[in-house]
């Protein structure tokens, strides 16, 4: 399994690099407000029909959660389907924001734990976006 998940690591590091995200917000960011999932939607099919992407399943699901889980396990945290859902909130954020700077600063604010009430820092938010984007929207 440590394997497995170092293998997803660097593969996200490589999505990093080709991404050409920062790890650092600039001084003058501003926190972007944060979207989340509708959770009733209006019938089959209704959320993607939204920009919502559906949740992953099988072994996207598996290496979504245990590459998170890899950057820092209390993402994770036993809530996986918490970890979903915020993956899924930040698909449906990144259809309005392209800059690579707000989308981490967005992440700093949507995946926080109990001892990371502020997020996971800049760089832990990089690699969190970039397993999102791996993992639930290739697309965004």
């Amino acid at each position: 399994m440590r394997t497995h998940q170092a293998a997803a690591l660097l593969a996200t590091a490589a999505l990093l690099a080709l991404a050409g995200c920062t790890s650092e917000p600039g001084a003058d960011a501003k926190p972007t407000p944060v979207a989340t999932v509708p959770t009733t939607p209006a019938g089959p099919g209704a959320t993607e029909a939204a920009g919502i992407p559906p949740a992953p399943t099988g072994d996207k699901r598996v290496i979504y959660l245990a590459t998170l889980t890899g950057i820092d396990p209390e993402i994770v945290n036993g809530k996986e389907d918490t970890a979903i859902s915020r993956g899924r909130d930040q698909c449906t954020a990144m259809k309005d924001e392209k800059d690579p700077t707000k989308r981490i600063a967005q992440v700093e604010q949507r995946f926080i734990g109990p001892n990371h009430p502020n997020g996971f820092g800049p760089t832990k938010s990089a690699l969190i976006l970039a397993t999102v984007q791996a993992n639930i929207c290739p697309t965004y």
